[in-house]
């Protein structure tokens, strides 16, 4: 079995991550997987980004022009997105290599066009790391246009201008006229293609991202802190993602709701922040707080999850976030809201706490159920790893994704 796991980076992204550890975890297996990426910067002997001096500098630019209409184009819309519009070079080289699958994951920053895709004519295996793929251009959204199809008819309050999400949407309506068969990392994210107007008649399988479990592991608490130069003796909870106190998304001030609703609850109690350095003026929370800035390898992050009594993700919008998976492999609990894909992260009670959705009482309620209980906190320790083990390994992935190549072809 030969795939071809394409991405634009190898490593930079929470779905470059995970992108890059489905494919060792492939190779491990015994499946021949090669990965072909825009941007390579892991150094991996079977990655292989652009070779010649033109492909590089194309690869470079392509990123920019992807970015260019969005802030050209008044349209109302916030967030990222992506039009993938420029066409590249990747369907004859997939067509034309000797893989019996092409496994797609994050394909944007104009890395193939939409037509790209559909002139692939390998069998597909697309695993889907955001909701880009049935939505317009937006890689997450809040309307039910990619329910209903967007229209001129259903366009929401508040955009004007072009409707840039309508026209390409309809690219994608027009050029994938072939069912491929979608993997996505969450159940809730399935759910969305099967309610989607895309893509409700594909085939649409679950599998978690990956984690090799033989590297994150847990380790000695006191000297993961240590190492770090975090104090020794205090609970300490961590939360990260990049830009992640200005991305809504990601609910930074959700948090914040709940640490007020924590003063005065637990003594000594502090917070570590991960992804991005302090700001000129950090505001009070009410509680110390650390900035490690970002971290770029995964040791620096395997002793940070291990420094951590309790990992949280207060996101109102996550797919199957990667610092969840992380965290549970070192044995460290995660509290999170019952929203999207968290659900399929944290086993309510067992390995973790699941909060009401956007409930912040309920939140602070979760962060005190943890701690107070140096015994149930063990408990739930040992069952993160244990779980982490049984459900993210590499050979547990691998094997789901090898049935799925087996009924593909």
């Amino acid at each position: 079995m030969k795939v071809l796991t394409l991405n634009f980076s190898d490593s930079k992204g929470g779905a470059a991550r995970a992108a890059y550890r489905i494919h060792q975890a492939l190779r491990r297996h015994g499946i021949d997987s090669s990965m072909r990426v825009n941007q390579a910067t892991t150094g991996d002997w079977t990655v292989q980004g652009p070779r010649s001096k033109w492909d590089k500098a194309m690869a470079r630019l392509r990123p920019s022009l992807d970015i260019l209409p969005n802030s050209l184009i008044n349209t109302g819309i916030s967030g990222f997105q992506s039009i993938a519009l420029l066409a590249s070079s990747w369907p004859e080289r997939i067509n034309n290599s000797d893989a019996d699958i092409a496994h797609l994951h994050w394909i944007n920053a104009e890395m193939m066009s939409i037509g790209d895709i559909g002139r692939i004519r390998k069998p597909i295996v697309w695993t889907l790391h955001d909701m880009w793929a049935f939505c317009g251009s937006t890689h997450y959204s809040d309307t039910s246009r990619w329910k209903e199809g967007y229209t001129s008819g259903n366009l929401p309050a508040g955009e004007a201008g072009y409707d840039l999400d309508r026209w390409v949407w309809q690219r994608k309506f027009k050029a994938w006229q072939r069912a491929i068969q979608i993997v996505t990392p969450s159940r809730w994210l399935a759910e969305c293609v099967q309610q989607s107007a895309l893509m409700r008649d594909w085939p649409v399988s679950v599998i978690p991202n990956a984690i090799d479990t033989d590297i994150w592991k847990p380790i000695d608490k006191r000297l993961a802190r240590s190492l770090l130069g975090l104090p020794v003796d205090v609970p300490l909870l961590l939360f990260g993602a990049i830009d992640g106190e200005q991305d809504p998304r990601k609910g930074f001030d959700l948090l914040r709701a709940a640490l007020d609703h924590l003063r005065g609850q637990i003594d000594g109690l502090q917070l570590a922040i991960f992804g991005q350095h302090a700001p000129r003026n950090p505001e009070d929370l009410g509680f110390p707080v650390h900035y490690t800035g970002p971290l770029h390898d995964d040791l620096c992050l395997q002793v940070l999850y291990n420094a951590a009594d309790l990992l949280v993700i207060p996101s109102r919008q996550d797919n199957l976030p990667n610092t969840g998976v992380e965290a549970l492999a070192c044995g460290t609990p995660v509290l999170a809201f019952d929203v999207c894909g968290l659900p399929d992260i944290v086993q309510h009670q067992q390995t973790g706490y699941l909060a009401k959705a956007f409930d912040t009482e309920q939140l602070a309620s979760g962060i005190q159920w943890i701690l107070e209980d140096t015994k149930r906190h063990s408990t739930l320790s040992t069952n993160a790893r244990a779980d982490a083990v049984a459900r993210f390994s590499y050979p547990a992935i691998a094997q789901e994704y090898l049935k799925i190549y087996n009924d593909t072809i």
